[in-house]
């Protein structure tokens, strides 16, 4: 009898940039078929010395702000065993990443999406990606790409609330939640919060226009506590 796996695989979701942070969800998320073996988080400070003539001694340096954390990430990408996967279309997903969403073209304001990405429910990073590169090292007869490595640099996005990371405690972060047959948005805002009357708070963070018809599969952004407080006007 197979044994059932208990491994929890990472994903990266797409959402709709908008000037107080990610929006609704803008299609399929990209569910890693291997977990990072690692990751790097980097955090820089600048600092200014201002050298005078004729000084013995170096200048003290004046601090002039701390530049956004940073999350590097290794995406192990094989579909040698799965003849019905191409791995094109979740490299070309990254790469919309580093492009203008349509819709932020219509509103004369050009963005790419924002991004979550999570893995479990313990830790989720909500960035902007600042690059993505992909190396390709395995391909079928006819030059179709079977295996690569894909390194996604992300950028945290500024956010007050709920600021935390597993090493840290500087990326921005928000927990997420797949919506199962019999979820409704009040359920879910119970289950996280304690209150039902939240509900209004994922709905505005999602843009959902009606709570009533929210598919299965949906992957919801969750705001901080705080943050659902304050969208709720408490």
């Amino acid at each position: 009898m197979p044994v059932a796996s208990n491994i929890v695989h990472a994903q990266l979701l797409m959402f709709a940039p908008t000037s107080n942070g990610p929006g609704g969800q803008l299609g399929d998320p990209i569910n890693f078929q291997f977990n990072p073996k690692e990751y790097t988080v980097k955090k820089a400070a600048k600092w200014e010395a201002k050298p005078a003539k004729g000084a013995a001694k170096a200048p003290m340096p004046e601090f002039k702000g701390s530049d956004p954390q940073t999350l590097t990430i290794e995406c192990f990408l094989d579909v040698t065993d799965r003849a019905d996967h191409d791995i094109t279309k979740d490299i070309k997903k990254l790469f919309e990443c580093c492009t203008p969403d349509a819709s932020t073209m219509s509103k004369n304001r050009p963005s790419p999406p924002f991004v979550v990405f999570a893995w479990g429910s313990n830790f989720s990073v909500t960035a902007c990606v600042k690059s993505v590169s992909v190396k390709y090292t395995l391909f079928k007869s006819d030059g179709t790409p079977m295996r690569a490595t894909a390194t996604l640099e992300l950028q945290e996005i500024p956010s007050d609330p709920g600021r935390q990371n597993p090493t840290s405690g500087g990326l921005a972060v928000r927990a997420t939640h797949t919506v199962v047959a019999g979820d409704t948005l009040a359920s879910v805002a119970y289950a996280e919060y304690g209150d039902a009357a939240l509900w209004r708070a994922i709905a505005h963070t999602n843009t959902i226009d009606d709570p009533m018809r929210v598919r299965p599969g949906t992957s919801l952004l969750l705001p901080t506590p705080e943050e659902a407080l304050e969208l709720a006007g408490l």
